[in-house]
């Protein structure tokens, strides 16, 4: 079963008795305890993550000691924008069981899409932007359709989509085979526009004091329900820690050209999909239909609108990470969309947590996920290490995360997995 059902439980299990006798006074759950009944349930979350990063940054940087150095950590933002948005919307289909493979190829069409309508035809570049989204939408509409209309493998719709859009990106190019955008305004600036210092500083107090409040209200909200309550001192460690790492990671960017408007857009994607998937009705059904379509299907949850939304949502997603490609290319040609993207955005989705089996991920996992191949990649660039070792590395620790995810599963309860 999904994340929904674990908390279905804990609900139900907790819940006030209906003969008006007041609840008992919350529980309160400590580090220990919620670690141990993560374990439990089979879920690691971002453990096995955050020790692969820490590994990563202590080899590499004994080996070149320019991997920690602010510029390149800066590139190494830039570079991990654009794959990070489309792993996000992998995620979204992730979640429901599905999958993606026509993203790559969405990202390069939209793109293509989006500099056709600014460069030959003049259009705004903020209408143009609008233009390449409304084609991964409706390329999303098509995949979901397909998927639950004609009840086809979303691996084969998508394989379709991967191949056919591509096609029709070739075509649109035509016989130049790229297409520049203009180097000193519009879309291209996005990818060399900088944050200002303070501007850096007053998102770690947004993101840290949003999500302080944001624990501090649903605590209260368990509370008043009679409901299991995180203890105040692991509230402070949570947040303290969101609060030390943001800062540390603004004082790097900030010691060379600040924080890249890139990665706000990506962070802000992160922050916004988690709390759609977290905080809504809609979020929740995502969780439960990949979790256990049947029973989401009796329990009134409309699982064709569900998935839709989902390829709708990947696609879309897929459009903004092609229209982040082209910016900091400041061009378009044949192999955008192409080489390794779509492979690294699907295994930065799986290897930051989420599971091929369905419903359980979240956005960090994109986050995570794309932070640890870009890391590989950048410290073997760093190194001169030649690019089939690259491949061999990434495809090992994606294997180690897929392998951790089924063995968590095997020992979970048979009634969360």
């Amino acid at each position: 079963m999904s994340e929904v059902a674990g908390v279905a439980t804990e609900e139900a299990t907790q819940r006030p008795p209906a003969n008006g006798t007041p609840p008992a006074p919350p529980a309160r759950a400590g580090l220990f305890d919620l670690a141990l009944d993560r374990l439990r349930r089979g879920d690691l979350g971002s453990i096995p993550v955050a020790v692969g990063l820490v590994l990563i940054a202590v080899v590499f940087s004994s080996l070149n000691g320019h991997f920690l150095a602010p510029e390149n950590l800066t590139n190494l933002a830039l570079q991990m924008a654009a794959t990070g948005t489309i792993a996000l919307g992998i995620v979204l289909v992730l979640l429901l069981g599905e999958i993606d493979l026509s993203a790559g190829s969405v990202s390069g069409l939209c793109a293509v899409v989006m500099t056709i309508l600014a460069v030959h035809h003049g259009l705004n570049p903020a209408l143009a932007v609008l233009g390449a989204l409304l084609a991964g939408a409706v390329i999303g509409l098509i995949h979901g359709v397909m998927r639950t209309k004609l009840a086809m493998p979303s691996f084969v719709v998508t394989l379709a989509g991967l191949i056919g859009w591509e096609g029709l990106m070739l075509f649109l190019l035509g016989n130049e085979g790229m297409i520049n955008l203009p180097f000193d305004r519009g879309i291209a600036q996005l990818s060399d526009t900088w944050m200002p210092p303070a501007v850096g500083w007053v998102i770690v107090v947004l993101l840290a004091g949003g999500h302080l409040a944001a624990t501090l209200v649903t605590r209260r909200l368990r509370a008043r329900a009679g409901l299991s309550v995180l203890g105040t001192g692991w509230v402070a460690v949570r947040s303290g820690g969101l609060a030390l790492l943001l800062a540390a990671a603004v004082l790097v960017l900030n010691s060379d050209r600040g924080v890249p408007l890139t990665l706000v857009i990506f962070g802000g994607l992160v922050v916004s999909l988690d709390l759609v998937l977290r905080r809504t009705v809609f979020g929740r059904r995502m969780y439960a239909v990949g979790g256990n379509a049947e029973a989401s299907r009796r329990a009134g949850i409309n699982i064709t609108q569900v998935r839709i939304l989902a390829f709708m949502g990947s696609s879309m997603l897929a459009a903004t990470g092609g229209i982040l490609a082209a910016s900091r290319l400041a061009a378009v040609n044949q192999s955008s969309g192409g080489s390794d993207i779509l492979l690294n955005a699907i295994a930065a989705a799986v290897i930051g947590g989420t599971s091929l089996f369905g419903g359980r991920g979240r956005t960090y996992s994109a986050l995570l996920g794309i932070l640890v191949i870009q890391s590989i990649t950048n410290g073997m660039l760093l190194l001169n290490v030649n690019s089939s070792v690259r491949f061999m590395v990434t495809g090992v620790v994606l294997a180690v995360a897929v392998a951790i995810d089924s063995l968590a599963r095997r020992g979970a309860p048979d009634g969360v997995r």
